[in-house]
């Protein structure tokens, strides 16, 4: 049975997108067979893999409006043993769509139980905000993966949404755990990123991964081709650490994947 991890942050431009993709792609690398939910409106992530976001007929807003079967959402991409269900700009109105309806918070979770026994891991890209799409992804997953960009403001937010997991623990999903803190866009020549880091590892210690994204111009120019780092540059720091992260994850599941 695989493991669904979401992949949170309420602050935008943490790298959460980029971690989504690249984990994604380099589990497939290692072997594992992977499902990559596109929950955010802004459908970077399946742009980001080389779809055509202006094609997408079916996705996530048809998933959460239960009027396809999971598996009808689910596209191939170019990268090995990964499975896509995209995303479009209609998921917008979903907030709104699903406000009025009973258990709106479980829609995700409803819809993708069964498609648990076809993936080892299915990661959930969340869209940059606590709302309704974000609840549904938190309700739906085993874990949550936090990615903290290594600057001034990173720890700023970080409490709100440790509470509103809390909130989903005590009332939807009491078997929600954190997966662990990401620290990514790290710079190593910058006194700033060396003190985030240190001050992240004492608040939080054993949540934290030991693999730490590095800025990397290769990670940053790869969506623009519709490639994962993977894909794009295997030889690059930015594809290294991304399969670095793969195998800790791996490490660290193994008992339960």
């Amino acid at each position: 049975m695989g493991k669904i991890i979401a992949i949170a942050n309420q602050k935008g431009g943490v790298g959460k997108t980029t971690t989504t993709v690249n984990l994604a792609a380099s589990l497939g690398v290692l072997e594992k067979k992977v499902l990559l939910i596109d929950a955010d409106p802004q459908a970077n992530a399946t742009s980001g893999l080389g779809i055509d976001v202006e094609e997408i007929e079916t996705g996530t807003y048809q998933l959460l409006e239960h009027t396809m079967d999971a598996k009808d959402t689910i596209i191939t991409t170019d990268s090995p043993n990964l499975d896509l269900i995209p995303s479009h700009i209609d998921l917008v109105a979903i907030e709104i769509e699903l406000v009025d309806k009973d258990e709106r918070e479980y829609m995700m979770k409803k819809a993708i139980i069964d498609l648990k026994h076809d993936y080892d891991f299915i990661l959930i890209d969340c869209a940059p905000s606590l709302g309704l799409l974000t609840l549904n992804a938190l309700t739906a997953a085993d874990s949550v993966m936090i990615p903290i960009q290594c600057e001034y403001f990173a720890l700023e937010g970080l409490g709100k949404l440790l509470n509103t997991i809390k909130s989903v623990q005590k009332i939807h999903n009491p078997e929600l755990d954190i997966e662990g803190l990401l620290l990514t866009m790290f710079d190593s020549r910058l006194r700033l990123s060396n003190q985030v880091v240190e001050e992240v590892r004492k608040h939080f210690s054993d949540m934290v991964f030991d693999t730490i994204i590095q800025r990397n111009v290769r990670l940053s120019e790869a969506p623009s081709y519709g490639e994962s780092i993977i894909k794009y540059d295997a030889s690059s720091k930015g594809a290294t650490n991304y399969l670095n992260l793969a195998n800790e994850l791996l490490k660290k599941n193994k008992e339960t994947v």
